[in-house]
């Protein structure tokens, strides 16, 4: 590291194109002619798709505006989708839960902590009981009751709190509702939901009660970007803990619970670095 740029930011690029020779050296010759020092750069080619994938992060003392402007030839040229924002900065968020607390809880506390680079701009809610969570870490509440009569209207204005706040992202920590596929088109790429994940699938009421009738040995957790397909979006993070016949269905929800907390934070934490690059129905990680 020079002298020169110790004290300089960081800049988070993240790029996805044709897959070609030359992308590598020109998106790093574009860097380097802003004076920029390249800190971090992990690249994939999917043979299937064709695509390629690219997250760099670089150091410089170049403004937003003069490396956009270094790199939109390279991106006419590749033909890229691609995006450059400041490192770490927090990702303006709106979460939405129903009448479980502990995802909503954990990415509160995790903020709080500054151990999520988020920023939760409100919370918002079809029921008012978790409203005293949102009010101890100091995040807005806002109750949208949905009914079959009034889902066109809550979802409107779910719409309007988005605009109305500058929401990047929006986080469904075991928000009891479905999407419209409108809302989920607005959003799409910006939707994170979290839901258990069970072999066989148990959908209904008391899910976990089922898991236990049946006798399951694994339960985990999956979060993914919600689209108009009921939770067959992207999948982003994944995770499980075995449990055997001694555990009753209260440790069953104890430990699933506990693996939803775990696996929607991380998939947070990565679209919020810019870690997660969609390839069509599937997502590049790069952790």
């Amino acid at each position: 590291m020079t002298n020169e740029l110790a004290d300089a930011p960081h800049w988070v690029l993240t790029l996805s194109c044709p897959d070609r020779p030359g992308i590598v050296h020109a998106v790093a010759g574009a860097l380097a002619a802003t004076g920029g020092n390249i800190t971090e750069s992990q690249q994939f080619g999917d043979p299937e798709t064709g695509l390629f994938f690219m997250r760099v992060q670089v150091q410089a003392r170049a403004s937003e505006d003069t490396l956009r402007q270094a790199l939109e030839p390279v991106a006419r040229e590749f033909a890229m989708t691609w995006h450059v924002d400041a490192a770490g900065r927090p990702m303006r968020t709106l979460v939405l839960a129903s009448t479980t607390e502990h995802c909503l809880g954990d990415l509160l506390f995790r903020q709080r902590s500054q151990r999520l680079p988020v920023d939760i701009v409100a919370v918002v809610s079809n029921h008012t009981v978790l409203e005293p969570i949102a009010q101890f870490h100091g995040v807005d509440f806002h109750h949208v009751p949905v009914t079959k009569d009034t889902k066109r209207e809550a979802e409107a204005r779910l719409l309007q709190l988005v605009d109305e706040l500058d929401v990047e992202l929006v986080v469904l920590a075991r928000y009891m509702q479905i999407l419209s596929d409108e809302v989920c088109e607005a959003l799409a790429g910006r939707v994170i939901n979290i839901h258990h994940s069970f072999l066989p699938s148990f959908k209904g009421a008391r899910p976990y009660a089922q898991a236990h009738h049946r006798g399951v040995k694994l339960i985990g957790a999956t979060a993914h970007y919600a689209t108009a397909s009921l939770d067959e979006g992207p999948i982003i993070e994944q995770d499980v803990e075995r449990v055997d016949h001694a555990d009753d269905v209260t440790e069953l929800v104890a430990m699933g619970q506990d693996v939803e907390r775990r696996v929607l934070a991380r998939a947070v934490r990565w679209h919020a670095e810019h870690r997660v690059l969609l390839d069509g129905h599937r997502t590049v990680i790069f952790r």
